[in-house]
């Protein structure tokens, strides 16, 4: 695990960004907010690409900037691989030609002597052929950049990042350019820079899709600040942060297991608990993540019976919260894991619903991959 200490300071026109805080590297790290929040600005202070930037910026042990101490490590000396939200491949060299151009940078940096001997990552893991395979790039490399679809430009550059032999990856909204296709077809690639290659990545992003498939932790930014840090699952879920994460968009992140995949429907295990949903395309016996929004959840007293919603859930209040709306969050307890769900003062009331009772979600839909599953 890498941790990242960012201790910084910038100011522009009628923004302003103050970040100070210890990241644990591990896996995929989300950066999640609004749009002008700071994200980029914060990617881009990382990879040393603010020069107004004030204040202290290091990786493990290695600093890439103090201003008290006028230490500035170039961007190209830092050993991060950068993906941008339009990828920026060389429009005249091939796909093939963009790969080779990172690892002989790699090859030649290292050769030098400027890397330390943990940076040497171009090995067999991070080898072209292991890049190649990895991202599916075989069949692109005599093609040009401008002959490929949003999602190939995308999968190349990352090819081409990992190819620098980074300590770390920051993504800047690779997705955002796509539809919802491209995106659920190239997912599964961003999840193998750290699966495969074992290199942490901080991705910035607006939409929590994302964050929900991709991340197992987050920083969420508002005006330049940080507003929280933590677990996803954690921090989607906390009322006092929906006017960020998004009221409408606000629920549970739930982990599950496939199962088996019959008549066009997968079953899911909730650790004893089963969710029914339209077919996945998940190999039965592999983790999957899915958001529930609290819009989408009901609850009973009873088990219903004939009832057209196929997932019923047995659970345990855990808190209700009433707000200023005529709606009450409930904070429901399915087996360990943590289930939001909105309801009305009326239905509390009439239901005679308390924190300690045993009741029954009923799941009207859930998302997976942005797709959403009734």
């Amino acid at each position: 695990m890498s941790t990242l200490a960012i201790d910084i300071r910038l100011t522009r026109d009628e923004f302003s960004l103050r970040f100070d805080a210890e990241l644990q590297l591990k896996g995929i790290t989300a950066v999640f907010g609004p749009s002008g929040a700071g994200k980029t600005t914060l990617l881009r202070v990382v990879a040393g690409l603010e020069k107004g930037a004030l204040g202290r910026v290091a990786l493990g042990g290695e600093v890439w900037q103090d201003t008290d101490r006028r230490v500035m490590v170039p961007p190209h000396s830092r050993h991060l691989g950068y993906v941008f939200q339009d990828g920026r491949l060389f429009p005249h060299l091939s796909v093939e030609g963009n790969l080779l151009f990172a690892a002989e940078r790699a090859q030649r940096r290292n050769r030098g002597g400027r890397a330390p001997e943990a940076d040497a990552r171009i090995t067999s893991e991070t080898s072209m052929s292991a890049v190649v395979r990895a991202l599916d790039l075989k069949n692109l490399l005599a093609r040009k950049p401008d002959t490929l679809s949003g999602g190939e430009v995308q999968r190349v550059a990352m090819g081409r990042a990992l190819l620098t032999a980074p300590r770390i990856m920051l993504l800047d909204e690779p997705l955002s350019a796509l539809d919802l296709q491209r995106k659920a077809e190239i997912i599964p690639y961003v999840e193998r820079l750290t699966g495969d290659f074992g290199v942490p990545v901080l991705y910035v992003t607006h939409n929590v899709d994302e964050v929900t498939r991709l991340a197992s932790s987050m920083v969420l930014l508002a005006e330049g600040r940080v507003a929280a840090m933590g677990g996803v699952a954690d921090i989607l879920e906390r009322v006092e942060l929906w006017p960020i994460t998004g009221r409408l968009e606000a629920g549970s992140v739930l982990e599950a297991i496939a199962g088996k995949t019959r008549d066009g429907m997968t079953s899911l295990d909730l650790q004893g608990e089963t969710l029914r949903v339209p077919a996945i395309g998940v190999a039965a016996g592999k983790p999957v993540h899915l958001r529930v929004q609290a819009r989408d959840v009901a609850v009973a007293c009873e088990r219903p019976e004939r009832l057209s919603i196929r997932n019923v859930l047995s659970a345990i209040v855990v808190n209700i919260e009433f707000t200023e709306s005529p709606f009450v969050e409930l904070l429901l307890d399915v087996n360990g894991q943590h289930l939001r769900s909105r309801v009305t003062r009326e239905a509390v009331e009439d239901l005679g619903l308390r924190v300690g009772q045993q009741v029954f979600a009923l799941v009207k839909s859930v998302a997976f991959e942005g797709r959403l599953l009734n």
